[in-house]
């Protein structure tokens, strides 16, 4: 193990050293050029040399940075459209697409620094010794990429699932590398990082086709509880889209300090749930209003003790 590391740090402390030599005769025929300059030699050959050098590597670096985001977006949507024709999901196909993107960008980026000059055989150990300590200092980023990849594998949501995730409550819109982006029903883009949302608690709200809206009711105690549970029954049923399997039921939750509590329960599908929920408490309360049955409601008697001093 011993003889390894030290091969291998042998063989780094070599490249790097092929490295150094490229930077620095690079770094003299660019002392060249600059004296030339500076003693006022504007001649042909001079503006040859400047273009040789510095113009041409620095106008193809220019054409292939646009190039190769050009190609990066192209390669993302080409995979997207790919994805689809196959019946891929939304979530993967979005994701496979922005790895190829990123992975278009990085080898693009190596193309270019060899464009400028740089040794990339020279230049990949150096690389790999510093990327290792980046990778050290951003563990909290390959957190994110490894949570995003598990987000994928075990599928807890989907792109359009409503999910409730690190203390935030939306739409999913997209599952990226790093983040997880949500819309709220507000219509605010939220981004989180994936290793925020797999290390907590996820609860999928409209996973199912159908939900169960419930909402608390309390009436008073001189009304008849069978007339009572009648009443708000007759109530839920008449509620639009309510589902009649399962049917609605009226379910007596308890005996509360100054009011019959009671639970009213209906299905609904899932795109429904808040407007059922809104007109099965309106239909709750006018029917128990027309009944003549009432809502108890926190009231304060004061008492006064003694007489009172009129002006």
């Amino acid at each position: 193990m011993l003889s390894l590391q030290e091969d291998l740090a042998t063989e780094i402390a070599n490249e790097t050293t092929e490295t150094a030599q490229a930077v620095e005769a690079a770094a003299e025929d660019g002392g060249g050029l600059i004296s030339r300059l500076t003693e006022g030699d504007f001649s042909a050959d001079t503006w040859m040399l400047f273009w040789e050098s510095v113009g041409q590597p620095v106008l193809l670096a220019i054409v292939l940075i646009i190039a190769v985001f050009i190609v990066a977006g192209w390669s993302r949507r080409i995979t997207k459209k790919a994805c689809t024709k196959a019946n891929v999901e939304v979530t993967l196909s979005r994701f496979l697409g922005n790895v190829i993107r990123y992975l278009v960008l990085l080898a693009g980026g190596i193309m270019i620094l060899g464009t400028l000059g740089f040794n990339i055989t020279s230049l990949a150990a150096v690389l790999a010794a510093v990327g290792f300590a980046i990778g050290m200092a951003m563990s909290g980023m390959l957190g994110n990429i490894a949570a995003g990849v598990m987000l994928l594998f075990f599928r807890p949501f989907k792109v359009g699932d409503v999910v409730c995730a690190a203390g935030n409550t939306g739409k999913v819109f997209e599952i990226g590398l790093f983040t997880t982006s949500f819309d709220t029903p507000d219509n605010r883009r939220i981004i989180v990082p994936n290793n925020s949302i797999f290390g907590d608690t996820i609860e999928n709200i409209s996973h199912h086709a159908t939900r169960r809206v419930a909402i608390d009711v309390g009436t008073d105690y001189g009304a008849d509880i069978d007339k009572a549970r009648e009443i708000m029954l007759a109530a839920a049923k008449s509620t639009s889209n309510v589902l009649t399997d399962p049917e609605p039921a009226v379910v007596l939750a308890g005996l509360g300090g100054s009011s019959i509590d009671w639970s009213v329960r209906v299905w609904v599908n899932s795109g429904d749930y808040f407007s059922v929920m809104d007109e099965l408490t309106r239909n709750v309360k006018y029917a128990l209003d027309q009944a003549g049955i009432g809502i108890p409601f926190p009231q304060m008697d004061v008492h006064i003790d003694g007489k009172v001093a009129q002006n």
